[in-house]
């Protein structure tokens, strides 16, 4: 389906007027008509005007800023209104948006939440279920095409190495074919939302969640230094291009794609934690170590240089031990003195 603009002028004030002084002026021919006796077929005239006129004011259609209606006559597609402004139509066209009650807590849904259904469905007073009720069947069948923010609630997936990895990602997004949204899709709106999921979930299985060896996250056959929590702008970007493919059918367009949580899953994030700090500790030392040779060789070439003392490579290797105990320690070192021969 292709989008069409209805064309029409923005007659709808005029029309406004036209309806209302036609009203009183049928009232006025039915009471001269009938009651007064003047002239019985301007009464039925006035009758007439009376069934006409009220169905006329179906076809008055106020449109903001980034609004749209779907227009149908019959079933029939016969264009898109766009443009804000007070617009007259055919008063048999009737407006669609399948997506009027879907909620998914989302910038530019209505307020509430659960649909139509979860405001009949919904515990609580009757009060509240009713006005919630309500305010479902007040629900313009406008179609917004501002750019709006699809939040959808963190899924657990799988990474590159099969570990369950939390991962929630927001997408902004917006109409660009009302036809394809309206007629393409059952629902628009959950339509997105599922292709969200189902891209989040297929983008987070190439990657692992931190650097592993042996990993191919690009696909040209060499392991990389791709990951779920160092490529963030990049996964983001290849759920962006996977959610597009998606939705093109649907007349939408992908403006961002954010990831807003990543975490390990709560059953392996203890055993995680500790072995980053594993890995953390081992670093340290690592660094601790080297260091700790080089300030013995600086030593020992320290005093080869200044011919202090004269060490025999017992001596030496004396000398390195006490000094890589000293360096390597956690601890304060305990200084001994001796004021004799080693031998």
């Amino acid at each position: 389906m292709t989008e069409k603009i209805y064309t029409t002028k923005k007659t709808g004030m005029l029309m406004l007027f036209v309806i209302i002084f036609g009203l009183i002026a049928a009232t006025g021919m039915i009471l001269f008509g009938f009651i007064g006796g003047v002239n019985g077929a301007l009464g039925a005239l006035g009758i007439l005007l009376w069934i006409i006129l009220p169905i006329c004011i179906g076809g008055l259609k106020v449109l903001k800023p980034q609004e749209a209606l779907v227009l149908t006559l019959f079933g029939k597609y016969k264009g898109t209104l766009k443009g804000e402004g007070f617009y007259f139509v055919n008063p048999f066209c009737t407006a669609i948006n399948p997506a009027q009650f879907t909620q998914l807590g989302q910038s530019g849904d209505i307020s509430g939440g659960g649909g139509l259904l979860g405001a009949l469905t919904k515990g609580g007073s009757g009060k509240e279920t009713t006005a919630e009720f309500d305010a479902q069947m007040r629900a313009s069948k406008k179609i917004s095409l501002k750019v709006m923010t699809l939040s959808n609630s963190k899924q657990k997936v799988n990474d590159a190495l099969g570990n369950p990895v939390e991962i929630g990602v927001a997408v902004m997004w917006r109409v660009v074919d009302t036809a394809k949204a309206v007629f393409d899709v059952d629902n628009y709106k959950e339509y997105l939302s599922l292709q969200a999921d189902t891209a989040v979930r297929s983008v987070a299985k190439i990657y692992p969640y931190d650097i592993a060896p042996n990993v191919d996250t690009t696909g040209d056959g060499e392991a990389d230094d791709g990951s779920l929590r160092g490529s963030t702008e990049l996964v983001a970007a290849r759920i962006k291009e996977e959610i597009q493919k998606k939705v093109e059918t649907a007349g939408l367009e992908i403006i961002d794609a954010r990831i807003t949580h990543l975490a390990y899953a709560p059953e392996i994030a203890a055993v995680m934690l500790q072995r980053q700090q594993a890995a953390a500790v081992v670093d340290a030392r690592k660094m601790i170590v080297d260091g700790a040779v080089g300030m013995v060789e600086m030593a020992l070439d320290k005093l080869n240089e200044s011919d202090m003392v004269d060490l025999d490579e017992e001596r030496k290797a004396a000398m390195v031990s006490n000094l890589l105990v000293v360096l390597c320690a956690g601890k304060d070192a305990q200084p001994v003195v001796n004021s004799g021969s080693l031998y």
